[in-house]
């Protein structure tokens, strides 16, 4: 028993420090998942929250949000309000990890409100 102890701890490691990890950048997307963010210039960009979410989520939640180390994230906003979506993701739950300062407010911001729009 205890060998398979082991071999489960291994796993969950390994699987856990894959989460939020990506070195490819994600390319550009015309979707309307993008949330408008004010710069410090005044001006207005937008943030692609699915190429945030490909970039930092996808190796734990999968591609099509159907959840694979992480729980499925499908109907999350069923569940969770944009608030509590931006302190999970600001702060980080249970195996997920915190991504304040890995992502911006803008980025957590356009995100959340993707998220929450999964019902």
């Amino acid at each position: 028993m205890n060998k398979k102890v082991v071999i489960l701890a291994l796993l969950l490691v390994s699987s856990l420090t894959a989460c939020g990890k990506s070195n490819s950048t994600p390319s550009p997307s015309s979707s309307s998942s993008a949330a408008p963010t004010a710069t410090s210039s005044g001006a207005t960009t937008k943030v692609d929250a699915q190429a945030v979410f490909k970039a930092n989520c996808v190796s734990c939640h999968g591609a099509n949000l159907e959840g694979m180390v992480g729980p499925s994230l499908q109907k999350v906003g069923g569940k969770l309000t944009k608030e509590q979506l931006v302190t999970t993701i600001t702060n980080g739950k249970g195996a997920m990890p915190s991504f304040k300062g890995t992502l911006s407010a803008d980025d957590v911001n356009a995100l959340s409100a993707w998220l929450a729009d999964k019902k």
